[in-house]
């Protein structure tokens, strides 16, 4: 809380607040000039403040910002101590576990991407989850959780959350607003949407079902690290938008790292609050290659939209393919929501074979040339993996039925689209030898 008097050294705590040198050091102050600008010019200029990163008597400067390697907040005077001590962790610099410039350019520039007030890094994508799912619920708290949901989630309500007697309700992807009405109680503080869900690609009707939980008093959480840039969650009714930036943002395969942006100011001091309380942060190194990251998302993404279009489509002409799992294609059962909703696609989705045994599938993809086994995503590098969708849901439950074979997934990089197709079209050819 701000002092009693609001003055600090006989100057008022909101002037303090209008000197230049102060804006940039506060969290939760976008640069408005940035939010005129097209797509591409926020991803390059959101959270970029050139003239705090140098201290030269020229005013000559860097593009990036520093690494800021703290735990110790250092203070001039009693009054820099005061005025951070007024209403921290919201007036910059007062311990390292609550960010630096380094943290807070990062922060603001995935706020002014996703299009909200504010946002807060963490140091993994399930602390995101977690600790935005903590800011809005208390025990006795009821929660509606998507029923595609990534698993560390689903495993954060049974496990963490049961145990401090929250519960969750787990719904089907495809639940229409009147059904979730239905399901919706006096003590529901939270609907969990992610959309397409995880492994299966569902598309939820966010909008519609975002109008129902506002109506009920509930806020709208949403896992969006499937979509960013592509799909602007706040605009669509998400109060909160989370996102591992271990995968797209980061997009090298190297750091662990969580996005919160806040629609409002009163959601991000929620948030803020969760994250402090949890002492969740991420390294300043991971801060800053996730910045570096974030700077290329668009190029990177169009570029793994195309060649995962082209392979999806490829994939859908195979004798081997039971289905493929990319809302991008017309075939998609969700595809209209998908073109209304989303501006375009990214790297990942999954396709279902016709059955072929388990041994038949693992020498399919153990001698893979250019795809990689492994479990994460959003790299510059193509990744396969085989997956059991129904070993994560309660709900709505996958059809692995007649004529229905193994699914997987694949995160499609930036190697040549021709290289990748062959590269499967062998595996193929292993597929049905084995089989």
């Amino acid at each position: 809380m701000k002092s009693e008097d609001g003055v600090v050294q006989g100057v008022p705590i909101e002037e303090i607040e209008k000197h230049p040198n102060v804006k940039f050091h506060r969290q939760g102050i976008l640069d408005d000039d940035v939010q005129k600008y097209g797509e591409d010019t926020k991803v390059v200029k959101g959270g970029s403040h050139p003239e705090e990163w140098s201290t030269d008597p020229l005013q000559r400067t860097v593009v990036n910002p520093p690494v800021y390697h703290n735990s110790t907040v250092l203070f001039k005077t009693t009054a820099a101590y005061k005025y951070a001590a007024s209403d921290w962790p919201f007036t910059g610099m007062w311990y390292g576990r609550h960010g630096n410039p380094t943290s807070w350019a990062l922060e603001e520039a995935f706020a002014v991407i996703e299009g909200g007030y504010a946002a807060c890094a963490t140091g993994s994508g399930v602390a995101a989850n977690n600790a935005a799912i903590l800011a809005f619920v208390e025990s006795g708290d009821h929660l509606i959780v998507t029923d595609g949901c990534y698993d560390p989630t689903r495993e954060f309500c049974n496990g963490f959350l049961k145990r401090f007697k929250v519960e969750t309700t787990y719904v089907s992807p495809l639940i229409t607003p009147d059904e979730l009405a239905k399901e919706i109680r006096p003590n529901t503080k939270i609907v969990f949407v992610e959309s397409p869900s995880s492994l299966s690609f569902e598309i939820m009707d966010i909008p519609a079902l975002a109008k129902v939980a506002h109506d009920a008093g509930a806020v709208v959480l949403c896992d969006n690290t499937w979509g960013p840039l592509v799909f602007k969650s706040h605009e669509m009714g998400c109060d909160v938008t989370i996102n591992a930036a271990t995968k797209y943002i980061g997009g090298h395969s190297d750091i662990m790292l969580g996005l919160i942006s806040a629609k409002d100011e009163t959601l991000y001091r929620k948030v803020k609050n969760s994250v402090r309380e949890l002492g969740c942060p991420p390294g300043p190194d991971d801060c800053y290659l996730a910045l570096r990251g974030l700077r290329t998302l668009g190029v990177r993404l169009r570029q793994h939209d195309v060649a995962t279009l082209q392979i999806a489509q490829w994939l859908e002409e195979r004798p081997e393919v039971a289905r493929v799992m990319h809302p991008g294609l017309p075939s998609h059962p969700q595809h209209d929501l998908f073109k209304r909703d989303f501006t375009g696609g990214t790297g990942l989705f999954g396709f279902q074979l016709k059955p072929y045994s388990e041994k038949a599938v693992e020498s399919m993809i153990d001698n893979m040339k250019i795809f990689a086994i492994g479990f994460s995503w959003g790299g510059y590098e193509s990744i396969v993996m085989p997956t059991k969708i129904n070993n994560v849901r309660s709900v709505e439950y996958w059809d692995y039925g007649e004529g229905l074979g193994p699914t997987l997934r694949l995160n499609i990089g930036l190697e040549s689209v021709e290289d990748l197709i062959a590269d499967i079209e062998e595996g193929f050819k292993r597929l049905n030898a084995a089989d």
